[in-house]
């Protein structure tokens, strides 16, 4: 790229970031004065701290990094607040058109439409807008299509825009909103799996830099426990830095993992609620808590020799590392409820765009109540959906109130989209939308995102392998530079000519337990860190990270017990 590509982009840069300024809900000046002067005084503060301050080199390099991050942050928060509002509004806009579409189709005001929309807490940014728009109508006496048009040159993102900009001509032109909907309703899905299949590919990117960045500092782990032998630096503390960049590096990942996949949760859990399937989770997991704190007392009472808890995991018959695996295992007791509530959630998202299409032809065919479909529906086979179809069935048939059944169905079925998608059945159907229309509707969304869900997943596998190879790899590397160590500091080696052994070999300033448990401490939090990103680039339940959590510290620990051995072996050295 020449100069002007350069130029183009730190000019772009700059404006954007400017654009974020005009944008803020507080005023740009008042911002300046009340952030960015402050932090620049700190700023220049830390570099005349720096200057005059007698202290190491170290700690004065240090103090105008640390004011420079600060001014830096004052300076970005504008523009990466303006992205996270935008991103926000991106991964719940499907959502809320098809709301809006639905709405549209009934009896009520057009209005009224973003009147429902703005009480719907779950849109978050996009709730704030209509809102907005609602206000602009209510208070200050503007029509809808100049209401729009206004709140169009405001948002952040552009599928918002440019569905107010499109959606104000139309109203002004006197087509129904309705029909101007479900016309753009193609448009509209194929943004949205443009912008899902980006930041799918971004994950994919993400691996690659992770990948790097990790065995980068596996190999300055490495040389931070061997190079101490030679240079007479104190190992604990080269080792301790390192291993604080590994844990930045990983915390900044999964931050990253966390901002670029989009929000497509699987679950949902509602308070108030009480169905077998919470009751088996959280049986579970109290199990597994309570095993994990016998078993670790245990060990904890074995190390200060009490004779019963000793008996049960003798200190010292095991390898060290594996009393790190070991107390995670009741952790698999929660861990494989939530992946099997899981896998169901997936198989019933499924079946449901089969089963709200018939439903909603049914309806219109039959002109009939819900309750009398389903005394027909229930009885087809929608796989694990049937049984939620029947429970339904019996709640509407028992003349509970059709929202509560609704939302115990929603519940037993506990996932956010079939929660979200049969509230807006339920809503249109009571406002006196056609079913058949709203069947359709929904169950074409629902078809393309399971499509783009199994791109995700696709993604998903692939990291899973990348986080366990890479766990192993560096466990590996890690152990054995930890036993080259050992080894070189136990060489016992007479020197004539008056050389000292210990001005060419340092091992008096190695403390080998501390490194080990300092390396054990790197596999834990890898384990948690790793574990958690895998939850999140799926858009799982975390509570199905313990799984991972679990394979991968048994992987590292074993991988250690394995390097440790091996090398032993190889070289016949009892350490």
């Amino acid at each position: 790229m020449g100069v002007t590509g350069r130029t183009a982009q730190a000019t772009q840069a700059i404006g954007s970031v400017l654009e974020a300024y005009d944008r803020m809900e507080m005023d740009a000046r008042t911002y300046v004065l009340a952030v960015l002067v402050p932090t620049t005084a700190l700023f220049l503060g830390t570099i005349v701290l720096a200057l005059v301050w007698e202290t190491l080199d170290f700690v004065r390099l240090l103090l105008p990094v640390l004011g420079a991050v600060f001014l830096g942050v004052g300076v970005a928060y504008p523009k990466v607040s303006l992205d996270s509002r935008r991103i926000e509004m991106e991964n719940r806009f499907h959502l809320m058109v098809t709301h809006m579409t639905v709405l549209s189709t009934t009896n009520i005001d057009r209005v009224e439409v973003f009147r429902k929309l703005a009480q719907e807490e779950e849109y978050g940014e996009l709730t704030v807008e209509n809102s907005r728009v609602v206000q602009l109508v209510d208070t200050w006496n503007q029509s809808l299509d100049d209401a729009l048009r206004r709140r169009a040159k405001s948002v952040p993102s552009e599928s918002l825009t440019d569905l107010f900009d499109r959606l104000a001509y139309t109203l002004g032109a006197g087509q129904e909103m309705s029909d101007f909907l479900f016309e753009e309703q193609g448009v509209i899905i194929e943004n949205y799996r443009t912008i899902y299949q980006q930041s799918l590919d971004n994950l994919d990117v993400m691996k690659d830099l992770y990948l790097s960045m990790v065995l980068s500092m596996t190999f300055a782990l490495v040389f931070a426990i061997v190079l101490p032998i030679l240079t007479g630096t104190n190992p604990t503390f080269t080792v301790g830095a390192v291993i604080a960049m590994f844990v930045f590096v990983q915390i900044g990942f999964f931050l990253v993992i966390r901002a670029i996949v989009p929000y497509d949760p699987v679950w949902y859990l509602e308070e108030g609620y009480r169905t077998r399937s919470k009751q088996l989770i959280l049986g579970s997991t109290i199990a597994g808590v309570v095993l994990f704190a016998l078993i670790t007392l245990s060990m904890l009472a074995s190390a200060f020799g009490v004779p019963p808890f000793g008996l049960l995991v003798p200190l010292g018959s095991i390898p060290t590392p594996l009393y790190l695996a070991i107390p995670t295992v009741p952790f698999l007791f929660p861990a494989v409820v939530f992946r099997r509530q899981e896998r169901a959630i997936v198989e019933r998202d499924e079946e449901f765009p089969s089963f709200i299409r018939a439903l909603g032809a049914s309806e219109s065919a039959k002109q009939s109540t819900t309750s009398t479909v389903l005394r027909t529906l229930r009885k087809k086979d929608f796989g694990s959906l049937t049984g939620t179809i029947d429970s339904l069935y019996r709640r509407l048939n028992m003349r509970l109130d059709t929202e509560s059944a609704w939302r115990y169905f929603a519940e037993d079925t506990k996932s956010y989209v079939i929660q979200k998608f049969s509230e807006m059945y339920l809503i249109g159907r009571e406002m006196g939308g056609e079913p058949k229309l709203l069947g359709e509707l929904i169950s074409e969304n629902m078809n393309q995102l399971a499509q783009l869900r199994e791109q995700r997943r696709q993604v998903t596998v692939t990291l899973v392998g990348l986080l366990y190879g890479i766990s192993a790899a560096s466990t590996f590397a890690f152990f054995t530079g930890l036993e080259i160590a050992i080894i070189m500091s136990g060489f016992e080696i007479d020197i004539s000519g008056g050389v000292e052994f210990g001005t060419l070999i340092h091992t008096d300033m190695y403390n080998v337990p501390l490194l080990r448990y300092l390396l054990l401490l790197v596999l834990l939090f890898n384990a948690v860190i790793s574990s958690l990103t895998i939850r999140t680039a799926d858009g799982g339940h975390y509570g199905n990270a313990l799984l991972h959590f679990v394979v991968l510290i048994w992987v590292g620990c074993l991988t250690a017990v394995a390097t440790e051995t091996l090398i032993n072996t190889l070289l016949d050295v009892d350490l």
